[in-house]
């Protein structure tokens, strides 16, 4: 890349859009019509459509200072259709909007789009329009991303029943640790600004933290499988939280065990260098974008056959309210900010 710098005003708005987007392939029979109309077309045949959207603020969902704008791209749009998958649909299309202030030149906005093109090449999704405006001084994206399901095949979080079995897809954890190394080398930084980030042997729970992946693989497995999930939705903020917004949702209880967690052996030593509890990682962390979902204990035999599926509980009755049963056999409420009883 070389150090030319393009100012965003040299090329006014529609140029900047037909700059960033004019490379686009349509992938999708789907997409009637994408980027360069006042509007987009699309026809999902006959599938029902399903619409998520998410708002990243600057400072707020993420930190320029460690995170390339290429990942930035990256993440921005697996997160979206991270949800899409949890809804059990297939996600086809996105749209981008983003606020940028005049800090950014073209170049850099190439780099978050390269990212943007990596996971809709990746992904299979097609980007179908957007926005840019000018922003005071943050870096604000928005994505909305588009699905296709067959009819009423989507899945909710208010349908578990009493008695299925809690699952989640991959590890847990490795995000939030990531960020804690991110954060303690900005903070040294910060300090004594000629001090180069310390970072080696951490490439495992920093990648699940600035390059997540979405779990398409598991959704395909579902359908390959025949496995309906009678509830389901993605972790983001950690699986004591979703839990139990499953719990409320479908008026149930839970109880996880402990020693059923999926914790990466990369994130164990990782939070050890913190002091911190793997455990209170993978239940508070954040940023996982794993899929939690619930199924009929008469569906486990299918679930054997996927290696990168824990069961980690059951779903009780109401009354019997949400716990965790920790490896010593002791049983404390769940908490969505995890225990702090316990730290």
């Amino acid at each position: 890349m070389s150090n030319e710098r393009t100012e965003i005003g040299s090329l006014g708005e529609f140029g900047l859009i037909e700059h960033l987007t004019k490379n686009i392939e349509i992938q999708n029979a789907s997409t009637i019509l994408g980027v360069g109309d006042d509007a987009a077309v699309i026809d999902h045949f006959g599938k029902q459509t399903v619409i998520s959207t998410d708002l990243l603020i600057e400072g707020v969902h993420f930190d320029l200072s460690y995170t390339p704008l290429k990942h930035l791209g990256y993440k921005s749009v697996v997160v979206n259709l991270s949800d899409i998958y949890a809804m059990n649909a297939i996600p086809t299309q996105i749209t981008l909007s983003l606020g940028i202030s005049n800090r950014f030149s073209v170049e850099s906005l190439d780099e978050f789009y390269e990212g943007v093109y990596a996971a809709c090449e990746k992904y299979d999704v097609d980007l179908i329009g957007g926005d840019t405006t000018s922003s005071q001084k943050g870096f604000i994206i928005s994505v909305t991303a588009i699905g296709e399901v067959a009819p009423d095949k989507f899945v909710k979080r208010s349908t578990a029943q009493k008695g299925d079995l809690l699952c989640v897809s991959g590890f847990l954890g490795s995000a939030y640790v990531g960020l804690l190394f991110l954060e303690r080398e900005k903070k040294i930084f910060m300090e004594s600004p000629g001090v180069q980030p310390d970072l080696e042997g951490e490439t495992f729970v920093i990648g699940k933290l600035l390059k997540p992946e979405a779990r398409k693989d598991v959704v395909e497995f579902f359908a390959k499988q025949e496995v309906m999930p009678t509830a389901m939705m993605d972790i983001s903020d950690g699986l004591s939280s979703e839990a139990l917004h499953i719990c409320k949702q479908s008026n149930l209880g839970c109880v996880i065990y402990e020693e059923k967690l999926p914790v990466a052996d990369e994130m164990k030593k990782a939070a050890y260098k913190f002091e911190i509890d793997p455990t209170a990682c993978a239940l508070s962390g954040g940023e996982d974008y794993e899929l939690l979902f619930t199924i009929p204990q008469s569906e486990y035999d299918k679930l054997v056959l996927n290696e990168d599926i824990s069961v980690v509980g059951y779903m009780t009755e109401p009354e019997a309210g949400s716990h965790i049963i920790t490896k010593g056999g002791s049983k404390y409420p769940l908490t969505a900010q995890g225990w702090n009883h316990l730290k």
